[in-house]
C-alpha cells in the first residue's frame, strides 16, 4: 500500500485518530487551560557513572512501582533513535537498551517487549546488526521489529509552504493504544529544534520508508521516506507538528542517554560530548526539559516544548520538577548548538504576508 492509495477504512481510521486527539492529553489538560496547572508536579531520575547499562538501569529504579502498573498487559515498545545506520554516536548505544531491558527484567516485564525502529537513511536491521543489538534478543527473548514492514495507518500533518494537510503514513505499532512506548534516546543537539530528545525520537521515528530507500539513490530506486513530510518544510512547519502529533504519540517512559552525547550539527554531523549521565521519568516533557538543562539549552528557544507546555501536555517548570538522585547543576555542560541555530528561531516571528522572508535555504532535511 502507497501513500496516494486511500481507501474508506483508511479515511474513517484516520478521522478517528484525529478524533482521539482531544481526548489522548494527560488529566491536567483541562485544569492546566483555566489556568490551574501550578497544582501539579513531576518526578525526574538523573544518574551518573561510568557505565551506561548501570546508569539507565538506577535511573528507573525509582519508578518501579509506577512503569510496572502503567505497563498492565500492553506490549512494551522499546525505541532506540538510529538516525544513521553507520554512525554509533547519532544512535542509541545498544548498552543503554541492556540496562534497561535488565530492569524490565527485575519487575518482570520483558515477556512482552520489542525493540522497534524505522531508521532514516538505510534498511533498519542493519542498524540493529550494526550496534549489536541482536545480543539483546538472544539475552532476554526480545523481538526486533522493522516497522517499515509492519502496519501502518495515515494521518494528516502541516506544511508551511502550502498551509494544506499532508498525508503521512506512520506505524500502527506506534500509534496502537495497546503499545507502551519507551523513547530510548541519544542527548544530541539539531539543525532545527536546538536538541533531539524523548518526544522527537518517537514522532520522528514513527512514520515509515518504502524497503530498499536509502538517502544515496531513492529517487533513483522510485523509493520514498514519509519522515521529510512530517517535518513540515520550514522551522515553524516542524515545531508546530512536533507539537501537535504529541497530543496522539507520544513516548510513555522516556529515558534519555547522555553518557556521550553530540554537540554542534547533529543529529548526524556532531562531534561527542563526555557527559556520563542519563535521564528518566514518566513525563517527557518533565524529562526533555532536564535534557536541555543539563545540555545548556535555553528552554525558550525550542518551540515544541514551549507549545507543550503552554497547552498543559507535561511540566517544564523545573521548580515543578522534583529530581532524584544527582543534582542539575553538578552536570550541567554546554553543548555547541548548530550552525543554524539563528534560523531556527524564526518560529517565534509572526508569519508575514510574504513567506519568502523564511529562510529554507538552511532547513535541511536530517530527518532524525
Amino acid at each position: 500500500m502507497i501513500m496516494t492509495r486511500f481507501t474508506r477504512r483508511n479515511f474513517l481510521r484516520t478521522s478517528i485518530i484525529g478524533g482521539m486527539a482531544a481526548t489522548c492529553i494527560k488529566p491536567f489538560d483541562t485544569l492546566a487551560a483555566f489556568g490551574k496547572q501550578e497544582q501539579f508536579s513531576t518526578h525526574v531520575a538523573l544518574t551518573s557513572g561510568n557505565d551506561r547499562a548501570d546508569m539507565a538501569f538506577r535511573a528507573l529504579q525509582p519508578f518501579s512501582k509506577e512503569i510496572s502498573q502503567a505497563i498492565g498487559n500492553r506490549r512494551i515498545v522499546l525505541k532506540p533513535n538510529n538516525v544513521n545506520i553507520n554512525v554509533p554516536l547519532a544512535s542509541t548505544h545498544v548498552d543503554t537498551l541492556d540496562g534497561i531491558l535488565e530492569f524490565l527484567k527485575s519487575i518482570g516485564k520483558t515477556e512482552n517487549t520489542v525493540i522497534a525502529e524505522s531508521a532514516a537513511n538505510g534498511p533498519t536491521l542493519d542498524g540493529f546488526k550494526n550496534f549489536g543489538y541482536f545480543r539483546l534478543a538472544d539475552k532476554y527473548g526480545v523481538k526486533l521489529v522493522d516497522l517499515d514492514q509492519e502496519p501502518f495507518d495515515i494521518i494528516h500533518v502541516f506544511d508551511e509552504k502550502d498551509f494544506r494537510p499532508h498525508a503521512v503514513r506512520i506505524s500502527h505499532l506506534m500509534l496502537d493504544p495497546g503499545s507502551f512506548i519507551v523513547s530510548v534516546a541519544r542527548m544530541k543537539t539539531h539543525d532545527r529544534v536546538f536538541a533531539t530528545l524523548s518526544l522527537k525520537n518517537i514522532v520522528f521515528g514513527s512514520p515509515i520508508k518504502d524497503q530498499g530507500f536509502t538517502f544515496s539513490d531513492s529517487s533513483k530506486q522510485g523509493t520514498t521516506s514519509d519522515k521529510p513530510i512530517m517535518h513540515g518544510s520550514g522551522f515553524r512547519g516542524i515545531n508546530y507538528n512536533l507539537y501537535a502529533m504529541s497530543r496522539q504519540m507520544h513516548p510513555h517512559l522516556s529515558v534519555i542517554d547522555g553518557f556521550e552525547g553530540m554537540e554542534g550539527n547533529g543529529p548526524n554531523d556532531g562531534t561527542p560530548v563526555d557527559h556520563r549521565v542519563c535521564v528518566a521519568g514518566l513525563d517527557w516533557l518533565a524529562a526533555d526539559r532536564v535534557g536541555l538543562e543539563l545540555m545548556g539549552i535555553e528552554f525558550a528557544n525550542v518551540g515544541y516544548m514551549n507549545f507543550c507546555s503552554q497547552t498543559g501536555l507535561g511540566i517544564a517548570d523545573l521548580n515543578k520538577i522534583e529530581i532524584i538522585g544527582e543534582s542539575i547543576n553538578n552536570h550541567k555542560k554546554s553543548y555547541k548548538l548548530s550552525d543554524n541555530f539563528k534560523d531556527q528561531l524564526i518560529w517565534k516571528n509572526p508569519v508575514s504576508q510574504n513567506l519568502s522572508e523564511s529562510p529554507k535555504s538552511n532547513f535541511r532535511l536530517s530527518y532524525t
